[in-house]
Order: C-alpha cells, then structure tokens, then sequence
C-alpha cells in the first residue's frame, strides 16, 4: 500500500473504490490491487 498526498489520479482508476476508515480516506482498488493507497 502506497502512502500519498492526492489520491485524485488513483480515484478515476477502473475498479477503484474510496473508502473512510476512522478519519483516514482510502483507495481500494479490486481490479488491480497495485493501486492501494491511503492519503496521508
């Protein structure tokens, strides 16, 4: 899982989800899992 700043390109991603977990947004991607991140 990658750690970034703007998860704005990772979002548009075919298969990607943005998810809020305790305050903390991510992106889970089930397509291609390469794309996980969470915003720092």
């Amino acid at each position: 899982m990658k750690v970034r700043r703007s998860l704005r390109s990772l979002k548009s991603k075919p298969g990607a989800q943005v998810v809020r977990r305790r305050g903390t947004v991510f992106v889970i991607n089930r397509k291609n899992p390469r794309f996980k991140a969470r915003q720092a």
